[in-house]
C-alpha cells in the first residue's frame, strides 16, 4: 500500500516516522542526563538539563510537524510554511532564552550545555535514520 496524498486521510501521520528514532534517542539522553545533572549539580542542574532537552525536542517537534502538515495538504507549501516556522521559533526562543538568562538562574549553565547534547543527539540520530531508509523511486513514463 503506498502512503496518502496530500489532502488525503493519514496523510499527515505518514509523513512522521522520521521522528521516532530521534524522540527515543532524546528521551534515553533525558533518563540519563537529568539523574546525572542532579548528582553532579543538584536540582538545578536537573532542572536545566530537563529544560534544555524539552526545548530541544519541541523544537525539532513543530519544525517536523509543520512541514509535515504543509506537504499534506499541499507540497507547493513546504518552503514557506517550513520558513515562516523557522523564523517564528527563532524569534520566540530567542526572546525566552533573553528572558530566562536576565533572571540569572543558575540553571542556565546546564541549560545550555543539554541544549548542545541534545542538538547533537537528535541531528545524529536523524542523519542515521535517513541514511538507513530507503529512497523513494520513481519510474518515468514514456511520452
Amino acid at each position: 500500500m503506498s502512503e496518502p496524498r496530500a489532502g488525503e486521510p493519514g496523510a499527515i501521520r505518514s509523513r512522521l516516522p522520521h521522528l521516532r528514532l530521534p524522540l527515543l534517542a532524546c528521551g534515553v539522553l533525558a533518563l540519563v542526563g537529568v539523574p546525572v545533572a542532579a548528582v553532579l549539580r543538584g536540582a538545578t542542574g536537573a532542572a536545566g538539563v530537563a529544560a534544555g532537552i524539552a526545548l530541544v525536542i519541541a523544537s525539532y517537534l513543530i519544525s517536523g510537524l509543520s512541514v509535515a502538515w504543509a506537504d499534506a495538504i499541499n507540497p507547493r507549501m513546504i518552503m514557506s510554511v517550513g520558513l515562516v516556522t523557522y523564523a517564528t521559533k527563532i524569534v520566540v526562543l530567542g526572546v525566552a532564552m533573553a528572558a530566562v538568562a536576565a533572571t540569572g538562574w543558575p540553571g542556565l549553565p546546564d541549560m545550555g550545555v543539554a541544549i548542545i547534547a541534545a542538538v547533537v543527539v537528535w541531528t545524529g540520530t536523524h542523519l542515521g535514520w535517513a541514511l538507513r531508509t530507503p529512497l523513494p523511486t520513481f519510474e518515468r513514463r514514456d511520452e
